[in-house]
Parts: structure tokens; sequence; C-alpha cells
């Protein structure tokens, strides 16, 4: 049997730091370079949606990144999606359907019920490709949202994945998320990028012992 392919995982300081051009770079790049890639984001947030070719609603970067990846989009690259309405609600789509409408809280208590389902979309897009790219959601340093996670650190760990944290060099989060980190999650992330602008990006290697160089 053969072994699940390996993964990335970008994920960032905030939302808009540049994750999900990010991510698609990685499929295009890896795609040029021969590997079947595929990307994946276990829960996205989006007014918008893309259509895949069964009919199911996943979020448009997922839907960019398979583009730049050279592959049809299935909603196994995006098993959540959850799309605001009025009233501090959102609808919530699973594998590409509408299942209910729920407040923030009501969603976090499902949270542990659609963890089993991004684990086994993951699954499949390992077994199915040579490479998979993980977008993260937000930023792994929200400590509201620590305990709930299904989409940052939890990912990264149920993938074995190391993590590129990418930070936008012009608010200066980065070092305040990577000191926000706890220690037993810093040692899955070993480099950190720092955007300026959408279109420029800068790598930086860590030290190995998991701070940046």
């Amino acid at each position: 049997m053969s072994q699940p392919a390996p993964c990335l995982m970008v994920q960032g300081t905030a939302s808009g730091v540049g994750k999900s051009l990010l991510a698609a770079a990685f499929c295009r790049i890896f795609a040029r370079a021969g590997y079947r890639v595929a990307p994946f984001k276990s829960q996205n947030m989006a007014l918008n949606a893309a259509v895949t070719l069964e009919g199911g609603e996943i979020g448009r970067a997922q839907a960019a990144q398979a583009a730049a990846a050279g592959i049809e989009a299935t909603v196994d690259m995006n098993p959540i999606l959850l799309k605001p309405e009025p009233g501090d609600r959102s609808q919530v789509v699973v594998r590409g359907r509408a299942i209910t409408s729920v407040t923030w809280r009501e969603y976090q208590r499902m949270q542990a019920e659609l963890l089993p389902i991004v684990a086994e979309s993951l699954a499949r897009l390992r077994r199915a490709w040579d490479l998979v790219i993980i977008e993260g959601a937000g930023s792994p340093a929200e400590i509201n949202l620590r305990d709930s996670d299904i989409v940052n650190m939890r990912v990264a760990r149920m993938a074995e994945a190391p993590v590129l944290l990418v930070g936008d060099i012009a608010a200066a989060c980065s070092p305040r998320s990577w000191e926000r980190l706890r220690c037993s999650t810093r040692p899955t992330a070993p480099g950190s990028a720092a955007s300026s602008s959408i279109d420029s990006v800068a790598t930086r290697p860590c030290s190995p012992r998991g701070s940046p160089s």
C-alpha cells in the first residue's frame, strides 16, 4: 500500500496577508515541476462560492488554486464552507451541500462532528495526488479559537505537515504571532514569510530550534 502524499501548509498571522495567493503559487510551481498537486482548506468563510463539476459549492480561493495546479476542483478541497447571513448567522456547507444555518456558538458545538469529515477529505486527496498544499485560516495564534480549531495547527498535525507562517511585514505582525504560538506547536513551523503587498513575498528560513533566524 502506497504512503499518503506529503503536505505543505500555509498559515498566516491574520486574514488578508497573502495565504491564498501563496498557496496558489505553490500549486503552480509544483505542477510545473511535474508533481500532481492539489489544494486543501478544511474550513473557509466566503459570501460567494465556486461550483465544482459535481455541482458542489467550495471557496473560490480553492477553485483558483486548483486551476493553478491544472486540475478540476472537487468538494474535498474545501469540505466546510461558511457563508455569512444576516443576524450573525452563517449557512454551513459540508462537502458542497448546505446543511444548516447557525450562530457562531452553535457552529462551535458542531465542530467536533465536522473534524472527521475534514480528515476524510484530506485523506482522499493524499491518496489521489502526489502533494497537497494546505491553507489555514486567520491566525493560529488566536487563542480564543484554539480549542475549537479545525483549520490550522490541528490540521497541520493531522497531515504531519511543515507550516509556512505568512505575515504582513507592513503591519509588523509576524513576530507577535510567532511568540503567541505555544512551544508545542512551534516545531511544526519550519519557516516564515513576510509580504508587504499582494505581489511581493519574501521567505526567510528559521533556525533548527524553530525560532526565526
